[in-house]
């Protein structure tokens, strides 16, 4: 056999005449032109002949030799390791164990086959052996069921889905032995007619399987298989062409010098190689037609990523044979699949494809076919899938710009704003592979150009262009971060940025206009924060990482470059747009990122104080807010004391604020003097003096100008005329927090005297006073803003002042009154908990603009945390939040999370209190709906069903543990039965109270409580009801009915009063479709009680039980529930074991012991009978008690002995041998009647279409 043989080029009948099948997978040959003479066999799945299987190396050894026994090797007695141990393993030189392997065939290769099918049916997790007589006897199809039968049922997992570090490289080399194998056999073994056809139909057999364990490694190792094939292939035609050229080489000499022999050789030479290429197609084509396409539509998705992830190594590898639109359309079609690994698959094997540029010819037709499905796919809920999808577009870019038309790239371009930064930054590449990345002739002769004159400028130009025309302008740092890593040059071309700005446009030049000009400076100001800080915008990101050495002194690198820049070119910014407020707050921003030390290090004192005489002159023309804090945020960032800056920048700041000072109490004198109607003017140098010293007050300690007195006067003159304005309040307000806060501060940092301790205490409680007054502004701003501080001012001022060891804080304590509480609840109720349309405060009065809806929302939900706050961290009375529980939901939509994160956080706090809150909201509601329609309501009414749903609601609030909520669902029980009762009906005891219809929304409540507390909570009930009470059947008593049913559901009866047997229908039997909650811990049951005055104590005469009654005496539970746990001592903690003495309600014990002992045989023959059938359906529980949900989907399951469930308790229904990873269990629906359809994997609009 020659060296290296390979696939010859005729190798395209496997394209043209052989694999032109159809869009539905079928690869018929229909002219038989794959069949050959004498070889071709690779594909046979029947039965072989004891001839044939008698054939060996050595002259036809027999498999059960001396040194054989069931497949393994023996030597000395001792077993030799199999190829399934080394392949775990993973430590030996993979190359050696196949050489070895190969000796064994060469040997006996029926023993040495025998030791490789063993070794693919243990790589499926199988426990079964193929033994000799088995290997020679069976055909098969019996082989695979045998080992079928003998698969494990106890564990769901193989080798290929094991977690853990031994299983950890087993697939990669279970894939190696593979490679290898056909890599050592490729010049004699595989073209023997019987190693590969043995071996292609063991694997073409098991990937048939509805195994998935078989159907999974079988064909892992088909695939596998197929691309050594391939490789083997490729080798082929490569010598298949070097033997041609040599050929034709000699036979073109001249007659004299050509040698015959050679070229005899020659031909005898590619004919080897052209029949060794045609052995290679037909094992190809068995694989391909065999298992791939039936198993890249497989029902499992990591089967599908499988065969799509080698057919791209295929065409990639071997393009002249397999890139074509026959082998194209199958990864067409799969990038419809639904499971998102499946999908990045095809997108990974494409851009493999797309990346050799060498290969876009071929690939034209499957791009305008395809095209729009991947365009579509940049938008995939799967990030991942998203981020490939946009990758290759990125190549389909680069290929061909005509490919993709201007509204492809538009779908692309918005995606640079996606929070998900994978998406955002491979978005961001194909934006600047498309718009920036290409360059003029022209431009090469600027690139030493600097500034506006600099190749960049029109990028730059370009970039703002894009961000206007995005219509996104308030994204400007998202924008940033997505370019930030393939156009780093470009964004941190500063110079260039600030030429455009200050320089005057080149002749022929158009200026940027005022808009433009505004993006610049957010775009320059955007990248100069990147660099600085070197992490992604807010909400791109995780959090700040650990920057390595180069990050570090890349990010110290460019900020000595932006304050070199701006610390000149800053003052003349400044100075350029002082009157334009959007640019002013974006460029005084930057200071923030200086390195303060150039200031001193490079001389540039006197720009420092050109910056200080332009922000003072930015300060005296401005008064709006957002200008006033980035002055005030300079000043902070510039008087840091480390700096030898501070006096200067200090100096100048003290300066700055004496003349507000002054200038404010100058003018507060004018405008508050007795007699005399202050005009606008003066109001109006009061709010803009104000406004300037309430901005820098947020970020400077203004003690010392003693701002409290001015700002009180101010307050409380408002108060008493009643006709300040609004804006001049709302500042005031604000300004007088700050103080309150920088005196804290003072106090809580240094050592204070007691002296300033009470001074602050005075201020606050007098500022709270001031705050309460104005809730009752008849300006909706005003009051707003006094709840709010007030709300902070409660928070910061409550007993967690104290925590951290702050006990000296103690006498700043304060705790609202009661009067106080309701006035904040009052405003919630009035301004948070309104309709949409009833809100006049949105901005302009435009109450249809959709964005001033929203920011109006977006206020309420920030007044209603705030109070909520105050609710969580006990500041208020808990019970003031029934009036927010009980809006849930109406306003679920607007509050509801808010609302429901209140509720957990005062469970946490205390589980009554809160059941206590609840249950009183629900009340309120009631007392609402009798108000409004009296007593005689309509049950099914809406507003009596919304009640009955919100009850619902809260009692899903509590969760599944019962135990934990015990104590929490009685006292709410307690609460409602007293309510209920509370309001006796004034027609006489023969009619309902007038408030029992709430027993039927406390109802919803009952299945909260464990079996032992419903017979407390039913006993207690029964101290409220009279004889006549339990006797009444009409529907004026339905309430009262419907509530003790569902106290006596789950329970048993036959401690019961007779009364209750017979008023509950149906109660005494137990019902049959009762759930037995088998495998949890159940606390005992526990009697019935006297209805004694003393059943619920109170929480001072018991720790544990803080709402039962005395606990009565515990009966053994072994014959009323014999597979009942005992209880844990903990549970004896909270219902005390005491003994009392009981007397029986009336005189029917003979009766209702009768019936208790009717119930316990029937019961305990109940339990047999489950346990029996338990025992029968199935071996072992591992799996199935770990699963909420049968497994059908990927299972065979038998229809013979198939035993119905009795009870809805069973946690199985079918007895299946295919057990699925834990992994996957969202895989697992139902079986499928066509295990492999199509429409299951894929939509059906593409596989009802042909691709081209």
């Amino acid at each position: 056999m020659i060296a290296a043989p390979e696939i010859p080029t005729d190798f395209t009948l496997l394209q043209e005449s052989e694999t032109h099948f159809s869009s539905d997978t079928d690869f018929e040959d229909i002219e038989g032109k794959n069949q050959k003479q004498g070889k071709g066999k690779t594909c046979k799945k029947g039965k072989k002949g004891p001839a044939e299987k008698g054939k060996s190396g050595n002259g036809g050894g027999k498999p059960g030799g001396p040194n054989r026994m069931n497949g393994h090797h023996q030597q000395n007695g001792v077993e030799n390791m199999m190829l399934f141990e080394v392949v775990k393993m993973g430590k030996s030189a993979m190359q050696s164990v196949v050489d070895d392997w190969i000796e064994s065939y060469k040997h006996d290769r029926d023993i040495a086959l025998l030791d490789l099918i063993n070794f693919f049916i243990q790589c499926s997790g199988c426990k079964g052996v193929v033994t000799a007589e088995m290997f020679r006897h069976m055909q098969n199809s019996e082989i695979i069921r045998k080992m079928t039968e003998e698969f494990d049922e106890d564990s769901g997992d193989y080798p290929l889905t094991m977690a853990g570090p031994q299983w950890k490289k087993f697939k990669s080399s279970f894939c190696e032995f593979i490679g290898v194998l056909v890599r050592q056999c490729q010049y004699s073994i595989i073209y023997d007619e019987y190693m590969m056809d043995t071996v292609i139909s063991l694997l073409t057999g098991l990937s048939d399987s509805q195994v998935r364990a078989f159907r999974h490694t079988s064909t892992l190792a088909a695939m596998k298989l197929m691309t050594a094939l391939v490789n083997v292939a490729l080798n082929l035609s490569i010598n298949m062409d070097n033997t041609q050229r040599q050929y034709e080489a000699e036979r073109n000499k001249i007659i004299g010098k050509r040698a015959n022999d050679r070229l005899e050789l020659l031909l005898q030479k590619r004919k080897e190689l052209q029949e060794n290429q045609d052995e290679i197609e037909n094992m190809m084509n068995a694989i391909f037609k065999g298992v791939f396409v039936h198993r890249y539509r497989d029902a499992i998705a990591e089967i599908r990523a499988i065969c799509i992830e080698e057919i791209g190594i295929w065409m990639k590898m071997y393009s002249d044979a397999f890139l074509n639109d026959s082998y194209l359309k199958y990864v067409g079609w799969t990038m419809h699949d639904k499971q998102g690994e499946v999908r990045l698959k095809c997108l990974t094997a494409l851009q493999g494809l797309y990346y050799n540029k060498e290969l876009n010819s071929k690939l034209e037709l499957f791009t305008s076919r395809f095209k729009d499905r991947i365009v579509s796919m940049t938008l995939d809920k799967e990030y991942d899938v998203a981020v490939q999808a946009i990758k290759l577009l990125t190549l389909v870019l680069q290929s061909s710009e005509e490919v993709l038309t201007a509204e492809d790239c538009e779908n692309v371009y918005h995606l640079v704003y996606s929070a998900h930064r994978p998406v955002a930054v491979a978005a961001g590449e194909f934006l600047y592979k498309k718009l920036f990345s290409r360059r003029d002739a022209e431009d090469d002769g600027m690139l030493k150009r600097r500034g506006r004159q600099s190749p960049n400028a029109n990028l730059v130009k370009t970039l703002v262009f894009f961000f206007l025309e995005s219509e996104l302008h308030e994204h400007a740092a998202y924008l940033v971060d997505s370019m930030w890593d393939c156009a780093t040059d470009l964004l941190k071309d500063w110079e260039c940025m600030n030429s455009l700005l200050l320089e005057e446009p080149l002749n022929g030049e158009e200026p940027l206009t005022d808009r433009q000009e505004s993006a610049l400076i957010e775009i320059m100001l955007c990248t100069i924060r990147q660099a600085a800080e070197c992490h992604p915008p807010v909400g791109r990101g995780t959090g700040k990482r650990v920057l390595t050495a180069k990050e570090k002194k890349t990010q110290l690198d460019d900020r000595t470059k932006i304050t070199e820049l701006f610390a000149v070119a800053l003052p003349q910014l400044l100075a350029k747009y002082s009157v334009d407020a959007e640019k002013v707050t974006n460029l005084l921003q930057l200071p923030q990122y200086f390195d303060l030390e150039i200031y001193t290090t490079g001389r540039l004192e006197k720009h420092l104080d050109a910056l200080l005489r332009q922000i003072r002159d930015i300060v005296e023309k401005h008064t709006d807010t957002d200008v006033l804090e980035a002055c005030s945020k300079t000043y902070h960032a510039l008087c840091n004391e480390e700096f030898t800056i501070f006096n200067r920048v200090d100096i100048a700041r003290s300066q700055l604020i004496d003349e507000l000072s002054d200038k404010f109490n100058r003018l507060l004198e004018d405008f508050l003097q007795e007699g005399e109607e202050p005009d606008e003017d003066d109001a109006y140098q009061v709010l803009s003096t104000l406004k300037r010293i309430t901005a820098f007050h947020n970020a400077h300690d203004l003690s010392r100008w003693d701002l409290f007195g001015c700002n009180y006067k101010l307050l409380k003159t408002g108060i008493e005329n009643g006709d300040m304005p609004e804006q001049i309040v709302i500042h005031a307000l604000q300004c007088t927090h700050y103080v309150i806060l920088w005196q804290l501060a003072k106090v809580t940092e240094s050592s204070s005297t007691k002296e300033d301790l009470l001074r602050l205490k005075k201020q606050m409680r007098v500022f709270c006073q001031i705050c309460q007054h104005y809730l009752t502004n008849v300006n909706t701003a005003v009051k707003e803003q006094a709840f709010t501080i007030l709300c902070d001012v409660l928070m910061i001022f409550s007993h967690q002042i104290m925590t951290g060891g702050r006990d000296m804080l103690e006498p700043l304590v304060y705790t609202p009154d009661s009067s106080l509480q309701s006035e904040l609840l009052s405003f919630i109720l009035d301004h948070v908990f309104i309709d949409q349309d009833d809100d006049n405060n949105s901005a302009d009065g435009q109450q249809d603009d959709e964005a001033s809806k929203i920011e109006a929302l977006h206020k309420r939900r920030n007044l209603l945390a705030a109070f909520c706050k105050l609710i969580v961290y006990t500041v208020v009375e808990m019970n003031t939040a029934a009036d927010i529980f009980k809006q849930y939901m109406k306003y679920y939509n607007d509050y509801g999370d808010i609302i429901k994160e209140t509720m957990s956080k005062t469970r946490q706090i205390d589980k009554i209190q809160c059941a206590k809150t609840l249950i009183l909201s629900l009340q309120q509601l009631f007392n609402e709906m009798i108000q409004e329609n009296g007593y005689n309501f309509d049950r099914s009414s809406p507003t009596f069903s919304g009640i009955k749903e919100l009850a619902r609601r809260f009692a899903l609030t509590f969760g599944l543990d019962q135990l934990k909520t015990r104590e929490a669902i009685a006292m709410l029980h307690k609460d409602g039965i007293e309510f209920a009762f509370k309001e006796p009906n004034p027609q006489g005891e023969s009619h309902p109270p007038l408030n029992l219809a709430f027993l039927d929304i406390l109802s919803e409540f009952s299945s909260k409580l464990l079996r032992q507390d419903k017979r407390t909570v039913y006993v207690y009930l029964e101290k409220f009801m009279t004889f006549q009470m339990s006797l009444r059947r009409e529907d004026v008593w339905l309430p009262l009915m419907s509530y003790r049913n569902s106290l006596l559901a789950g329970g048993d009866d036959d401690t019961m009063s007779v009364i209750s047997g017979i008023s509950s229908r149906g109660s005494t039997v137990r019902n049959k479709k009762t759930k037995p909650a088998t495998g949890k811990r159940k606390v005992p049951e526990a009697e019935e009680s006297s209805s004694s005055d003393s059943m619920w104590l109170n929480r001072e005469q018991s720790m544990h039980t803080p709402v039962m009654m005395q606990t009565p005496q515990l009966t053994s539970t072994i014959m009323r529930e014999p597979k009942r746990l005992r209880p844990d001592e903990n549970y004896m903690g909270v219902y005390p074991m005491q003994p009392e003495h009981h007397q029986p309600p009336l005189d029917y014990k003979q009766q209702e012991e009768a019936a208790r002992q009717q119930q316990e045989r029937a019961a305990m023959n109940y339990v047999k009978l489950r346990s029996n059938l338990q025992h029968a359906i199935r071996r072992g529980t591992s799996l199935m008690e770990d699963d909420e949900e049968p497994i059908v989907e990927d299972v065979m399951m038998s229809s013979e002995g198939r035993i119905e469930d009795l009870n809805e308790g069973m946690d199985f229904d079918t007895m299946d041998i295919d057990l699925p990873p834990s992994k996957n269990r969202r895989e697992r629906t139902e079986l499928k009647p066509d295990f492999f359809d199509p429409a299951s994997i894929m939509d059906e609009s593409v596989l009802g279409v042909s691709m081209f």
